[in-house]
């Protein structure tokens, strides 16, 4: 009975484009176990008060100048940090391996918030290119645009744009969530591995282009199915998990999730070691 039960709980898991294995990030839950708990932590990492909060003006600072303050106001317990004045810096927040709520007052340029792994952060503007790359657990919730590459190779966490992106969106993403609440560019999910992709307005052309796993969901128009993309049933699970997942996303709460599109890997790409006939022929 036990075998059985684990083997229906499998197969739902899968038929959504989600997996019982962690990926990568020692802050990271495990997919659909109750039991566990929150996991591990980094060593080095700071035991900060999320009640405990201060505000960092970095206009004057270059990024690593900011970034240390960052780790330094972290080691002095403070759990709440409000970033003004970022003015469109890049790499600003990257690799935060730590429990942290992080507010920007304002834009950031490229890579910011790059290989963190647990902090909950808000972007009071737009973000440039390579957002949250590599992200491997928490929350990233921009409230403007973001530029191509948006969650590029992220492997765990939610990232969120209420706005637009741009091309690549998801670009070999190897776990975790995005959701955008407006248009997606071309190439978006691009050679994803794993993890889920929502799009609540229209996606350009070449959609899921060589994904290997995955799924992507649309609620408006795409421009054209990249190689190996089709189409696949939106099944009442995943219609239950996306009403949830908007929600407490808080983004798009009654859209009608009946009427998106489920994209997932044709799995014709898969056997990439096997020779076509004509090279078959010459193959010695």
């Amino acid at each position: 009975m036990a075998n059985l039960k684990t083997s229906e709980k499998k197969s739902k898991a899968q038929s959504m484009g989600m997996h019982t294995e962690v990926l990568t990030g020692r802050t990271q839950q495990k997919f659909f176990n109750p039991d566990e708990a929150e996991n591990f932590y980094y060593f080095g990492t700071y035991d900060v008060d999320f009640n405990k909060r201060t505000d960092l003006d970095v206009k004057d600072m270059s990024a690593p100048e900011a970034n240390k303050k960052i780790d330094d106001l972290m080691s002095q317990g403070y759990g709440t940090i409000v970033i003004k004045n970022p003015q469109g810096k890049h790499s600003l927040g990257v690799g935060i391996l730590n429990k942290l709520n992080l507010i920007f007052e304002g834009s950031l340029g490229y890579f910011g918030m790059g290989s963190c792994d647990g902090p909950t952060v808000r972007i009071n503007g737009r973000v440039g290119w390579s957002c949250a790359e590599n992200l491997m657990a928490g929350k990233v919730v921009i409230e403007k645009n973001a530029g191509s590459c948006f969650g590029a190779a992220i492997r765990g966490g939610d990232l969120i744009c209420k706005g637009s992106v741009g091309a690549r969106t998801g670009i070999d993403m190897k776990g975790g969530t995005i959701i955008v609440g407006g248009d997606a560019g071309a190439f978006t999910g691009f050679m994803m591995q794993r993890g889920r992709i929502i799009i609540l307005g229209d996606v350009g052309i070449n959609l899921g282009d060589s994904m290997y796993d995955g799924t992507i969901f649309v609620g408006g128009s795409i421009g054209s199915y990249g190689s190996d993309a089709v189409d696949a049933e939106l099944t009442k699970s995943d219609q239950e998990w996306l009403k949830r997942k908007l929600k407490v996303a808080e983004i798009g709460e009654k859209f009608d999730v009946s009427k998106m599109k489920k994209i997932v890997a044709g799995k014709k790409l898969w056997n990439y070691d096997n020779l076509e006939p004509t090279e078959k022929k010459g193959a010695i």
